[in-house]
């Protein structure tokens, strides 16, 4: 009798097997193959995710350059005359050429076999405990991973279900960073911290853009405050904002988009960004197979980043933080977790009750913890103090493009920051003492003792300290 070969591909046994390669990703598989484990990383896409080639890197050469247009805009009122003229091609050949090598990953990918780990090319599902099938371009490939499976899938763009715009050329994120030249008129779909971003960016470069948002403000998780803000600049700089808009449909004619709106009102532009979200195909992933519900947005996971036996998760999907150090943050403590030899475990715990975020706009606007609605959410006794930025001494001295604010969210019975938002002139690196005191519960009593240096855009953190007394 002769035997049927078998259509299964052999199984190769491991150590670990890292699905996904975002700057967690990595992270890990580096950590785990310099200890001497057998580490297999599969990726469908660029190894080093998003974040290097078309979010917080590219994204964040393209806000420099528009900051040096505003910033020369405004030299006529401190320094003298200047004739600003936006030129897009440097802008085009910086990101391709330093920030994204033309969105090779090449080093990366070096970076990874230096350590001693395994990169395969494809699409990872878990099919099983410990077991993990990858389509490549050359066939599936099986995987039985003897420690463990790491998840570190990311997300990609969401497009909402929005009549006829699946069928239209638009772009997300991915295609502005690899825009070539800036376009006459653009619409962004999405008002937080992405399309913000990029419209803001956009504009200064001389594109006349509109911000659609469905929800009340821009940037809706943020403080009304510091929302309020940033609407003001828009406005200032030209950029239309449309707030509690629904868009019923898109259409696009060959030149150019339509969007039509619940009341029946138009807007056309010459291109749509949609910057309406992130989302994560859990059924793709096949997290089911090892008792995972992939029905929701996020996977929940412990204090170890553990989502089920033998199975760690870690960056966007855990809905702990979509931000680039929220995923190394968990590549650290879940990497130490997998070493752990003594059955224990690692040592450290995932704690998230200081996580920092900044939108790199104009003003720019840093956050970390809860916002004062949270922390009543939360049935915290709340105490608040702010502070004009712009009113400091060195917002007097910075003159325009001043405008900003520091908030402060106290637990009034246990005298500590829960939260704060910065926003301003550097807002993102005045918020990392912020980040400190809330991550370390450091008493407002011991804030309110410390010297901050004169005249400093952080000092004003003195006056919002001083407002929180007062209320």
């Amino acid at each position: 009798m002769t035997a049927t070969p078998s259509s299964e591909p052999s199984v190769e046994t491991v150590d670990v097997v890292v699905i996904g390669t975002g700057p967690g990703g990595e992270d890990a598989t580096g950590r785990l193959a310099r200890a001497g484990l057998d580490v297999v990383a599969v990726e469908a896409r660029l190894v080093g995710g998003e974040c290097p080639y078309f979010g917080c890197i590219p994204t964040k050469m393209m806000v420099r350059a528009a900051d040096a247009l505003a910033e020369a805009r405004r030299a006529s009122t401190l320094a003298g005359s200047v004739n600003v003229t936006p030129d897009w091609a440097p802008v085009a050949r910086r990101v391709r050429d330093e920030a994204t090598a033309d969105w090779d990953d090449t080093a990366a990918v070096e970076r990874l076999e230096k350590a001693g780990a395994r990169l395969v090319r494809g699409r990872g599902r878990l099919v099983g405990p410990g077991e993990v099938v990858v389509a490549t371009p050359d066939g599936e490939r099986r995987f039985r991973a003897t420690r463990g499976v790491l998840l570190n899938p990311g997300t990609e763009p969401a497009v909402p279900p929005v009549e006829g715009l699946a069928d239209t050329p638009y772009w997300t994120n991915r295609d502005a960073v690899r825009a070539t030249e800036a376009p006459e008129s653009l619409t962004v779909l999405g008002g937080g911290a992405i399309g913000c971003e990029l419209a803001q960016v956009f504009a200064r470069f001389g594109t006349a853009v509109e911000v659609v948002e469905a929800a009340p403000r821009l940037i809706a998780l943020d403080e009304p405050e510091a929302s309020a803000l940033l609407a003001e600049r828009f406005a200032a700089e030209g950029i239309g904002v449309r707030t509690g808009a629904k868009v019923s449909s898109v259409r696009h004619d060959g030149s150019g988009f339509t969007l039509t709106f619940e009341d029946g009102t138009q807007l056309t532009s010459e291109r749509l960004l949609v910057a309406a979200g992130r989302r994560t195909d859990l059924r793709a992933l096949g997290v089911a197979t090892v008792g995972i519900d992939d029905t929701g947005r996020t996977i929940a996971v412990d204090d170890r980043l553990r989502a089920a036996d033998g199975v760690w998760v870690i960056g966007d999907v855990t809905g702990k933080g979509a931000f680039t150090h929220v995923s190394m943050y968990h590549a650290r403590i879940a990497a130490a977790d997998i070493l752990a030899s003594d059955g224990e475990g690692g040592t450290e715990r995932a704690d998230h009750h200081a996580v920092p975020h900044v939108t790199f706009t104009d003003p720019e606007i840093g956050g970390v913890g809860l916002t004062e609605a949270a922390a009543r959410d939360a049935g915290l006794n709340v105490r608040t103090g702010s502070t004009d930025l712009a009113a400091s001494s060195r917002g007097f001295v910075h003159g325009p493009g001043n405008e900003g604010l520091v908030k402060l969210v106290e637990d009034a019975d246990a005298g500590v920051l829960v939260g704060a938002t910065v926003a301003g002139p550097a807002g993102g690196e005045i918020l990392a003492v912020l980040t400190l005191a809330v991550q370390a519960r450091v008493p407002v009593a011991e804030l309110r003792r410390m010297i901050y240096a004169y005249p400093t855009f952080h000092r004003a953190i003195e006056s919002a300290l001083a407002d929180l007394a007062d209320g």
